[in-house]
């Protein structure tokens, strides 16, 4: 890799700040002074140090987070707060993106990468990667409704693919329900259009888990942090590299 790209992808600045670094003589490869931007380095084997500070190259990043209403599942928008905006700048080197979306009234489990293999085999059709919501809905959710999702809703554009639900809990003096949603896909509004398809309009929703990944109970709405190991595991033995 090239050495400023190096030190640009690990948070040493832009691309122009990093070639000031390195032409002003700050940058040692191997215990040699480094002054060439287009250098190129063995990122398995070079130590690169910054003014004494070894540079720590990782490839992949994975961040958790718990999404906050009011900012979308996107890397950039005119209109309106992304999930990348709310990272803030000291993570734009990362080359983040959110695995899947959640619309912008959603909040829950979000996963931020920048590795689009991974991403692909999570949102990819043929792997069924189920998806556990729950929601608030205006309507009373009834047990016949549960082998409807079973069966798969007819949206009009498209059939869903079987899914489970779980009724939690029936308020008949509000009009309302809880309800958890399991569904194998990831088509836009999809949980808020099943429910309108059984009468009952969604004003509340949660994503819970995505694969084997589960909401942490200790992770505040709003918050992120790294995968950690056991959460990494459990995507490895879901069959995710």
């Amino acid at each position: 890799m090239r050495l400023d790209k190096l030190l640009a992808h690990t948070g040493y600045g832009t691309r122009k700040e990093v070639k000031q670094i390195i032409t002003n003589g700050w940058v040692d490869i191997n215990g040699q002074t480094v002054k060439k931007v287009g250098f190129q380095v063995d990122i398995e084997n070079d130590v690169v140090t910054v003014d004494g500070q070894v540079v720590q190259y990782q490839k992949y990043h994975y961040y958790i987070m718990n999404k906050p209403e009011g900012i979308i599942s996107a890397t950039e928008d005119h209109y309106h707060e992304t999930v990348i905006d709310w990272l803030g700048p000291d993570y734009a080197h990362l080359d983040l993106f959110p695995v899947g979306r959640l619309d912008i009234d959603t909040t829950g489990l979000l996963l931020l990468t920048n590795n689009g293999q991974l991403a692909h085999q999570l949102l990819s059709p043929k792997r069924e990667v189920p998806k556990r919501y729950f929601a608030v809905v205006n309507g009373i959710v009834e047990e016949k409704d549960i082998d409807k999702f079973a069966k798969g809703l007819d949206l009009g554009d498209f059939v869903t693919q079987p899914s489970q639900l779980t009724i939690l809990n029936v308020d008949e003096a509000k009009n309302q329900s809880r309800i958890e949603v399991v569904i194998h896909e990831g088509k836009f509004h999809q949980v808020k259009r099943m429910c309108e398809k059984i009468n009952c309009e969604v004003i509340q929703l949660q994503r819970l888990s995505m694969g084997p990944l589960i909401l942490p109970d200790d992770l505040p709405i709003g918050e992120f942090r790294p995968l950690n190991e056991d959460e990494w595991t459990l995507l490895e033995d879901f069959g995710i590299e």
